[in-house]
């Protein structure tokens, strides 16, 4: 596609330079210097930690035949100049790809936590229709049998077009993906057409990102005010909205009060929401009951375990009758699901103890499933976790003080430190667990109730498992479905499910 045409998809401010050819043929779109192919369109990107800017000459020298660009700049190239250059990258890639989430349903899934499981759910549902489908999330993104790494959970607007062409030329009509709020915030999902958005739930994370709550929510919010498809070209798109959590209510009002209004599924209780749990039995094994939804009741029984897990459920079955599935087949699909990798996800053991990984890293996730636990656990509670590092500090604390008061022990290690001091982590762990916990002493066999330290994650698993006995239920928390721990600048290989699998055949 040509230069020119290209250019029609953004604002251009003014374009500088010349090149071999003042309109060149554009064959690819980068945002990485070290990927730029000959005949390609390099967008310098200001990022966190490092300027696309400092990186053009590298882009020429592999061939670029474009820069766009937001700093002024002095270079012998087409340099062509926008106000935001995230933004410019997403339009430019949509018509590259020829907007291909106009040709897809796409299922956009936002929330602090719970959106790999509804997005595994929902996967579910489509695939007992036998509906051709693809996934874009935390854990990898996925369609047509084949499985790809994702380094996070909403890839760059460059990648997220490119991945949802392919999609479409193999013939997949529906796309669940999940939204973080650094998407949102960073125009990963601009020019992303989402038919259906769903809400899970808002906690306290990002912080670190955000500032705080006020600004994080609002970023959340424009997944429905901005990225909601209003173009009437078909059926008014749809929202998901959990309002069994209180920012819930304030998005469905939000809505209701739009000119161009979703159709509107909410959660919540029995006698004001379309979608609730009117029974729900649970236990160590799952969950089952009866779900009422605007066209009738159904019968579910699910693998998952936990209050939470019903809540991810009732989100799923949401989207199922926005897409349309008949509730047999919303039924089906929650029935034949049965875990999500690092998401409560059981180690198999003959010992009688409960063993499980998650990925809660949030406070509200920690809270959510240690409470779960206590509720259905005969014996002790244990839970290892730590926090990451170069995160959100305020909630370390805040994690701590949660693990004091469910678990009958804590075992307080490492997470992914990165670049900061592992102890000093800890610490400001323990700063919030002190107060509704004491010491335990591991030495002197003293560890029925309290907390102890452990920097080594290997070791804290370890002792956790040895720690326990039959009736016991122990929650490695924090990494979930990662395969390795960032340490510094690098990355270790380790796997908290790995590591737990070897402590119990000791």
């Amino acid at each position: 596609m040509r230069l020119s045409e290209l250019l029609k998809a953004i604002n251009v401010n003014v374009v500088l330079g010349t090149g071999k050819t003042p309109d060149p043929e554009i064959v690819s779109i980068h945002y990485r210097a070290d990927q730029v192919q000959p005949g390609g369109l390099f967008v310098a990107i200001p990022g966190f930690k490092a300027d696309g800017h400092d990186y053009i000459d590298q882009a020429l020298d592999r061939g670029a035949a474009a820069v766009i660009i937001e700093k002024p700049v002095q270079k012998e190239a087409i340099l062509v100049k926008v106000d935001n250059a995230r933004k410019a990258l997403s339009g430019i890639a949509a018509k590259f790809f020829l907007h291909p989430s106009e040709k897809l349903t796409v299922i956009g899934i936002t929330g602090t936590n719970g959106k790999t499981t509804t997005s595994y759910l929902i996967e579910s549902m489509l695939l007992q229709s036998k509906i051709r489908c693809g996934v874009i999330g935390t854990i990898n993104y996925r369609f047509a049998d084949r499985i790809f790494d994702n380094p996070m959970t909403t890839p760059e607007s460059a990648d997220l077009h490119e991945i949802l062409s392919d999609m479409a030329d193999d013939g997949v009509t529906h796309v669940v993906m999940e939204a973080s709020s650094h998407a949102i915030d960073l125009q990963r999902i601009r020019n992303i057409r989402i038919r259906i958005g769903v809400f899970t739930n808002l906690s306290q994370d990002h912080l670190d990102y955000h500032g705080d709550m006020a600004s994080y929510w609002e970023c959340k919010k424009r997944l429905f005010t901005e990225s909601l498809d209003k173009s009437g070209k078909t059926e008014p798109a749809s929202a998901v909205i959990n309002c069994l959590n209180k920012e819930g209510e304030d998005l469905r009002k939000i809505l209701e009060a739009q000119k161009v209004k979703p159709e509107i599924y909410t959660i919540g209780t029995p006698d004001r929401h379309q979608i609730s749990a009117v029974e729900a039995n649970f236990n160590l094994d799952g969950i089952n009951g009866l779900i009422k939804t605007p066209v009738g009741n159904f019968e579910f029984r699910s693998s998952l375990v936990g209050r939470f897990n019903l809540d991810n459920i009732l989100c799923a079955t949401g989207a199922g009758l926005a897409i349309g599935l008949p509730l047999s087949t919303i039924a089906k699909g929650v029935e034949t699901f049965t875990s999500v990798p690092g998401r409560l996800e059981s180690v198999g053991n003959h010992s009688g103890r409960f063993v499980f990984v998650d990925y809660a890293h949030t406070p509200d996730a920690l809270e959510n499933v240690l409470s779960t636990l206590r509720s259905l656990t005969s014996g002790r509670l244990i839970c290892i976790f730590g926090c990451g590092g170069d995160r959100d500090r305020t909630k370390r604390s805040m994690m701590g003080k949660i693990a004091g008061r469910y678990a009958d022990l804590s075992i307080i290690t490492s997470d992914n430190p990165r670049t900061e001091n592992p102890m000093a982590i800890i610490e400001e762990i323990v700063s919030g667990i002190k107060k509704v916990a004491e010491p335990a002493d591991f030495e002197t066999g003293e560890y029925d109730r309290g907390y102890v330290i452990e920097p080594d994650r290997k070791k804290a698993i370890e002792d956790g498992i040895s720690m326990s006995s039959s009736g016991d239920t122990v929650l490695i928390a924090g990494k979930g479905h990662e395969t390795y721990q960032i340490i510094g600048a690098e990355k270790f290989p380790f796997d908290d499910r790995v590591a737990a699998e070897k402590a119990l055949k000791k």
